[in-house]
């Protein structure tokens, strides 16, 4: 998907590796792309066009290489993290939808491993209201509880761990595939093996574009133009 206008029109994935390859303590990435072999094409070809020289090792900064990813988003981290080099001891996992991340997140992130933090999460408190609901007889939603919301956070990423951390955490989900239901983050992983989570500043341009109205709003990011976020607060 396209994200821009004119000169600054890219896949998404560009954007997303433009902001990676702002991080200086990053000293190899590895990109995972879809698993058949169409997606890995696309993806590699998309890279190659706007970062010549980067995936062959051609140019200056981290170490690019790409590699298939998996069926559930468990396996795709696992594949990458499998290519990563033995020396590899504090990893970043990042979602390329979160293709605007500021460089200043990662750098806490990275810091906050760094300081003896074994999985941490940058996050943006939680300003809507939100409720808990069942589902009644006819698919009806009824709310059951009001949550506190000053004591919720959104997450968002990169998420941060030192690397034994992580593989010991996917292999209890892998070992747990039959029962646990479907990761949607990695702290969520490290969550329940039993670890402690660290909570740093996230970013509101981290936001996660999955809509139409994300995407426009990220467009208007990137030309530094005056918008109104959701919830009607300038940015």
């Amino acid at each position: 998907m396209p994200l821009g206008h004119g000169a600054d029109e890219a896949p998404i994935v560009v954007h997303a590796l433009r902001a990676v390859l702002r991080c200086r303590a990053l000293a190899c990435v590895v990109v995972v792309a879809p698993p058949d072999d169409d997606g890995m094409q696309q993806l590699t070809s998309a890279l190659d066009d706007a970062f010549p020289g980067l995936t062959a090792g051609d140019v200056p900064g981290p170490v690019v290489s790409v590699v298939a990813g998996g069926a559930e988003r468990s396996d795709s981290v696992a594949a990458g993290l499998a290519a990563l080099p033995p020396g590899a001891g504090v990893v970043l996992v990042h979602d390329a939808a979160r293709a605007l991340t500021p460089v200043d997140v990662f750098d806490r992130v990275v810091h906050a491993v760094r300081s003896g933090h074994a999985a941490v999460t940058p996050a943006v408190p939680v300003t809507d209201t939100v409720k808990e609901v069942e589902l009644g007889p006819g698919g009806v939603e009824t709310v059951v509880a009001t949550l506190d919301r000053s004591v919720l956070r959104a997450v968002q990423t990169p998420q941060g761990f030192l690397r034994e951390t992580l593989e010991r955490a996917h292999e209890e989900h892998a070992g747990d595939r039959g029962s646990a239901a479907p990761a949607t983050d990695d702290c969520g992983l490290v969550e329940a093996a039993g670890g402690r989570v660290t909570v740093v500043e996230g970013s509101p341009r981290a936001m996660k574009i999955t809509t139409r109205s994300d995407l426009a709003l990220a467009a208007a990011w990137l030309t530094d133009q005056p918008v109104l976020a959701p919830g009607g607060a300038a940015t």
